[in-house]
């Protein structure tokens, strides 16, 4: 699974409060590439959470 954010994230934090393993947020949120694996379902609920649809999943 390979999941990025998109520019139009505007770092409201709902993905760090899934998986704070998996987001992180500053400016925007970041993906921790390392984590994506084991914390797949989050990924996923990050995604549909997103209230902007900022994370993009692709499954490999």
């Amino acid at each position: 699974m390979y999941v990025s954010i998109m520019n139009s994230c505007t770092a409201c934090g709902a993905c760090e409060a899934i998986n704070s393993d998996v987001f992180t947020v500053d400016t925007k949120a970041h993906v921790n590439d390392e984590y994506v694996d084991k914390n797949q379902q989050d990924c996923i609920d990050a995604a549909l959470i997103c209230p902007v649809n900022a994370i993009w999943i692709e499954d490999m």
